[in-house]
């Protein structure tokens, strides 16, 4: 197909997918500019929700072509949202965004063992939780055996992008047991059940009388690179008055599927999610991943159009980030005292402020926490520039965005960075390697902050 066809398949593939109302909600009034990453590093209208949104409109009716440059602008995109808040006519640029890309994904050409790859990633392992275990499994070996330091010591690694070896350089210790298996192997109080639909769920009981019952959402990353942090995020609900339920049969919650323009799978695993929990009888699901939680909330609008839309709307408003659970509903959480006074700073997760509108109680409960101080970071609203995979993908812009970042985290001085998204937290990581800050800053999970500082005599 000639380079005229190929954009002729797309404008028209954006015509059919686009919500028409969506484009022409946007007023053009730019509010949403300054608080574009994109525009900010590069000044240009083009990388601004409203040149995005313009570039949409004007493909879809006919008055340019949908060709690279345009693809390049709609790749560039991190997602992170920040445009809806600030936006008066509340656009779901969200939502254009996500259509624009899957039209995209759908007329663009790959080699077909690029296409087989990513359909086998996206489809075969990310929502398995029994592949992603041996996928841990392996990286646990590499980390654990020895092969990462000879392939290291060989120099094996600079073939890599500079981008990955200092990425890799920051991965933490993979798990292969997942929360589950981990919760079981350290012993700590646990039951099985079974849900109304026949499926196996472990079952932790709330210390003190019970105040609600809660669902964990688990999630993949999450499950194989923090696993500690799974944990301590349910030692900090139980301990808080909440007894814990985790499915089996639950999945990914579908978001980097959405980002790639894989809607369908997102779809299909939509369901699963809905249905698992719904069957499960819980008041809350909670999340400690703000990508994660954000997409939950949205099932509503996934499976609207579905036989499941009523499983969709009713797990999209139960949906709690776990800072949420912890500061508006559980118990006071009993800290030590005598724990060694530390500086806190906060870079807030996209998702989880832009979308899921949570940004008090994270602060609240860094606060909360005795011999905790904390430090306001300038620019704590803008992204990061992780943003799931853009960070691989768009590695010039996202170290960019992460070195302008960095600059406003070294000026707090604090000794410990503080997040609430795993892929904020490895993209803070990075950015503490890439900054030379190692040895006087850590980056650390919401939840690891609070249970490291825990009343051990209320463990």
């Amino acid at each position: 197909m000639t380079d005229a066809g190929k954009s002729g398949a797309l404008a028209e593939r954006l015509r059919v997918t686009l919500d028409a109302e969506q484009l022409t909600n946007c007023m053009r009034c730019g509010f949403c500019q300054t608080a574009c990453p994109t525009f900010n590093e590069t000044g240009l209208e083009a990388a601004s929700p409203r040149g995005r949104i313009a570039l949409m409109k004007a493909v879809a009716d006919g008055f340019m072509p949908a060709d690279e440059a345009f693809v390049e602008q709609m790749d560039l995109c991190l997602g992170c949202r920040a445009c809806e808040p600030a936006c008066p006519s509340d656009v779901k640029y969200g939502r254009l965004i996500e259509q624009a890309r899957e039209a995209i994904a759908v007329e663009r050409k790959q080699a077909p063992h690029v296409r087989l790859f990513g359909k086998m990633a996206m489809e075969r392992v990310i929502p398995r939780h029994e592949v992603m275990r041996w996928v841990g499994r392996a990286l646990k070996w590499y980390q654990r055996s020895g092969m990462r330091t000879a392939v290291r010591k060989a120099g094996l690694l600079k073939v890599l992008p500079r981008h990955m070896r200092e990425m890799e350089a920051v991965l933490p210790d993979a798990s292969d047991r997942g929360i589950i298996r981990e919760w079981q192997a350290r012993g700590l109080p646990a039951s099985w059940e079974t849900d109304a639909r026949g499926g196996r769920m472990l079952v932790i009981p709330a210390e003190g009388e019970k105040v609600a019952r809660v669902g964990l959402f688990r999630g993949c990353i999450m499950d194989v690179l923090f696993v500690s942090t799974h944990v301590n995020t349910v030692r900090l609900l139980v301990k808080a008055g909440f007894e814990v339920v985790i499915p089996e049969r639950q999945t990914c919650c579908g978001a980097l599927h959405a980002h790639a323009g894989n809607t369908g799978t997102a779809r299909n695993l939509a369901l699963e999610n809905a249905a698992v929990f719904r069957a499960a009888k819980v008041d809350w699901i909670a999340s400690n991943a703000g990508g994660c939680g954000a997409y939950l909330q949205e099932y509503d609008h996934l499976l609207y159009d579905t036989a499941a839309a009523e499983d969709g709307a009713w797990l999209a408003e139960r949906v709690k980030d776990l800072s949420e659970l912890l500061a508006d509903y559980g118990r006071p959480l009993k800290f030590d005292d005598a724990k060694a006074p530390v500086t806190a700073t906060y870079q807030d997760s996209c998702h989880l402020r832009n979308v899921m509108r949570v940004q008090r109680q994270p602060r609240q409960l860094i606060r909360s926490a005795p011999g905790v101080s904390l430090r306001e970071l300038a620019g704590a609203d803008r992204c990061c520039g992780s943003a799931g995979i853009y960070n691989l993908v768009q590695p010039e812009m996202s170290s960019s965005i992460l070195d302008h970042k960095m600059e406003h985290v070294e000026a707090t001085g604090a000794q410990v960075l503080v997040t609430t998204n795993p892929g904020c937290l490895l993209q803070m990581k990075w950015g503490i390697h890439r900054s030379g800050l190692e040895g006087r800053m850590e980056a650390v999970h919401l939840a690891d902050l609070l249970a490291g500082r825990l009343d051990a005599a209320d463990e």
